[in-house]
């Protein structure tokens, strides 16, 4: 099977969906070190926080290695 290069059009795409994706991957870093410091947090919501993050770390890399498969970034 033979790989196809990406169109701009799908670069942009995919680019618009990583700045996003790292976007929320931020937002959930903050909430998890707030979430961390309170002494009253749910360890629930915050593992299930966590395990959202590390699927977006996931979602994160598979981008990158579509926008530069040789390395990976």
């Amino acid at each position: 099977m033979t790989l196809r290069p990406l169109t701009e059009a799908e670069i942009t795409d995919i680019r618009h969906k990583l700045h996003q994706l790292e976007s929320e991957h931020r937002e959930l870093d903050r909430n998890i070190t707030h979430l961390d410091q309170l002494t009253n947090a749910d360890p629930l919501l915050i593992r299930r926080l966590k395990k959202q993050k590390l699927a977006l770390k996931d979602r994160i890399l598979v981008l990158r290695h579509m926008l530069n498969p040789a390395t990976g970034d």
